[in-house]
């Protein structure tokens, strides 16, 4: 071999290898991108499984929008207590010792027990202002209620064309 095909072979060497080398630095940019980008997805889906498992352990409800400002709100039992969460015991209501309102759950679920069929949320709704007067939820405060009965499985949810019906179960029946 000559001289100069032997270093025509080494640039020709040189070359290929500073080519293959930005080849794979430009390979690891793209795989750190990915990298990072995975990590991001594995993050997103630990909080949303870290919520899922929280959405099955029992909250403490909300307070309704008819619930007086002055009104005890009932304490998740001590033994699910979360740490370094204080519990309070709601015996009574602050003014005359009088015992706290029915929760809007409860009603519902009794004015379901008087029907058979079963029942959109607007006429449960007009039955509860209708019954109940000093109760005033809106429409989406009874909307979401049934719900949360829907996923305690006290109540079923029957979809009509666009219309979504309510009824008790049957063990739920059987208990009331």
């Amino acid at each position: 071999m000559t001289r100069q095909s032997a270093a025509t072979l080494r640039s020709r060497y040189a070359e290929q290898a500073a080519s293959d080398l930005a080849e794979n630095r430009r390979r690891q940019r793209e795989l750190g991108a990915k990298l990072r980008m995975l990590q991001q997805e594995e993050a997103l889906l630990a909080d949303i499984m870290e919520l899922a498992e929280r959405a099955d352990l029992p909250q403490d409800p909300p307070p309704l929008p008819e619930q007086a400002q002055d009104e005890p709100v009932l304490a998740r039992p001590a033994s699910r207590s979360r740490p370094g969460t204080r519990t309070r015991t709601p015996a009574k209501a602050a003014s005359g010792g009088e015992s706290r309102q029915p929760l809007l759950g409860t009603l519902l679920m009794g004015l379901l027990a008087a029907h058979e069929e079963p029942r959109p949320a607007k006429e449960l709704r007009d039955e509860l202002l209708q019954k109940h007067a000093d109760r005033s939820p809106t429409p989406q405060v009874v909307r979401n209620t049934l719900e949360s009965l829907v996923a305690k499985g006290k109540i079923r949810r029957h979809k009509q064309d666009r219309s979504v019906m309510y009824t008790l179960t049957d063990s739920a029946r059987a208990a009331s």
